[in-house]
């Protein structure tokens, strides 16, 4: 496997050592005699990552070679691009990824992947019937797992979700919506919706970029995989109050939640209490009590939902539900994920093994010369494309002769 290219001919190796120094080391960043081209291996295609942009930056283009072919090949990239940087390495993950590491970044902003035979990408490739390829923006941390509760109307789901509001206003959120339709009085754009033409989010349905959507009196809406991704970059644990189809499409992806069905006691208790509400005409209950039935039947039958409360008595059924998520013997608090001050030069270094990465800074500053080491561990990667890509162990290491055994946790 490919670790680093100085230029698109010049191939690194993985070392047997990870702590091998300095022949263990292979110089990364900007090198001007390959024009700021990085290039790795995966699967015997050759991935060029990067190029001249404004004379300063250089872009994140990719062409691929097929080496079993000769050719070159034209991609179709999906995901959002990380914006041009002064200098960036790249190393195959997986053999299905590349992590591209940004030089003279934030934190926030180095780590990215750029998923080359993921399931996703296999399965867009299918789709769309071109090679394809999609980035994916790497964070430190598991971060919080989405919560997934569903449940047939009239259960109480949404009384249960509003507790949980108000005991834990900074620890759970709510992902923004999309919808086709106009805004309607005083309604703003990314608070109450996302207003996007219809061309625009159909489009972004078929890349698999959204966790599920309806038509609704001729209007789409539906819940985008980022607009979760963006609570859980809050510092949030995000909620999704969604039916058992929706939670099954949400199943389907990328996306790692947590998933909890609320049922009644009896389908002849949930006849009543809708009844109960006495807010609509038997028309409607009759189409909610069908409705509420397939869901009953598949929520408690279909192995989907990693747990099921039953919502005899609402106080004793919140109690299970602070239990399962965790929060009985906790106060309210975000949950931000916190990475202290990292940014890896445009001169660095890196070493590859096992699915840790060693990165060797080097600066110099009035005269000295400093060295930093940080170590990065990819073996527990969730999520990706076209999500967040996350899992990263971020490592400071004091120094070469300590190796593993004296590292800490950014």
């Amino acid at each position: 496997m490919s670790v680093k290219r100085k230029g698109c001919g010049d191939v690194g190796q993985e070392t047997d050592n990870l702590f091998d120094v300095p022949d263990g080391l292979l110089p990364a960043g900007y090198d001007s005699e390959s024009n700021g081209y990085q290039t790795a291996i995966v699967n015997d295609k050759i991935y060029v990552v990067g190029g001249s942009s404004d004379g300063e930056k250089l872009s994140m283009d990719v062409k691929i070679f097929d080496k079993s072919t000769g050719k070159w090949l034209i991609p179709t990239i999906l995901g959002t691009k990380p914006v041009p940087s002064k200098g960036h390495s790249a190393v195959p993950v997986n053999n299905d990824r590349i992590l591209i590491l940004k030089g003279d970044c934030s934190a926030a902003d180095c780590f990215w992947f750029l998923e080359v035979d993921t399931p996703y990408v296999r399965e867009q490739e299918k789709l769309l019937g071109t090679d394809v390829i999609a980035w994916s923006k790497g964070v430190a941390g598991d971060g919080s797992k989405p919560v997934v509760i569903s449940g047939p109307s009239g259960v109480g789901k949404g009384t249960l979700i509003a507790k949980l509001m108000k005991e834990f206003p900074t620890t759970f959120g709510f992902s923004v919506s999309h919808t086709t339709r106009a805004p309607r009085n005083k309604e703003i754009n990314g608070v109450h919706y996302h207003f996007t033409e219809r061309s625009i989010m159909e489009k972004e349905i078929r890349e698999g970029k959204f966790l599920e959507s309806a038509l609704v009196h001729g209007n789409l809406y539906g819940t985008s995989i980022e607009a979760v991704e963006t609570v859980t970059d809050a510092g949030k644990r995000c909620i999704l109050d969604i039916d058992v189809q929706g939670a099954r499409s949400v199943r389907s992806s990328s996306l790692d939640a947590s998933f909890i069905f609320i049922c009644p006691p009896s389908f002849e208790e949930l006849e009543k209490r809708l009844r109960a509400r006495g807010t609509e005409t038997e028309e409607q209950i009759q189409k909610r009590l069908r409705n509420a039935r397939a869901e009953f039947d598949e929520g408690k039958s279909s192995g989907l939902f990693d747990h099921i409360l039953v919502n005899d008595d609402l106080e004793t059924c919140y109690q299970n539900l602070k239990k399962l998520l965790a929060l009985n013997d906790r106060t309210d608090a975000n949950c931000q994920p916190t990475v202290k001050s990292f940014k890896i030069p445009v001169s660095h270094s890196i070493s590859n093994k096992d699915r840790k990465i060693l990165i060797h800074s080097g600066t110099s500053e009035l005269g000295k010369e400093s060295t930093s080491l940080f170590l990065l561990d990819v073996s527990s990667l969730k999520g990706g494309a076209p999500g967040r890509t996350r899992g990263l162990g971020i490592y400071a290491i004091n120094s070469y002769a300590e190796g593993l055994d004296d590292i800490k946790l950014l």
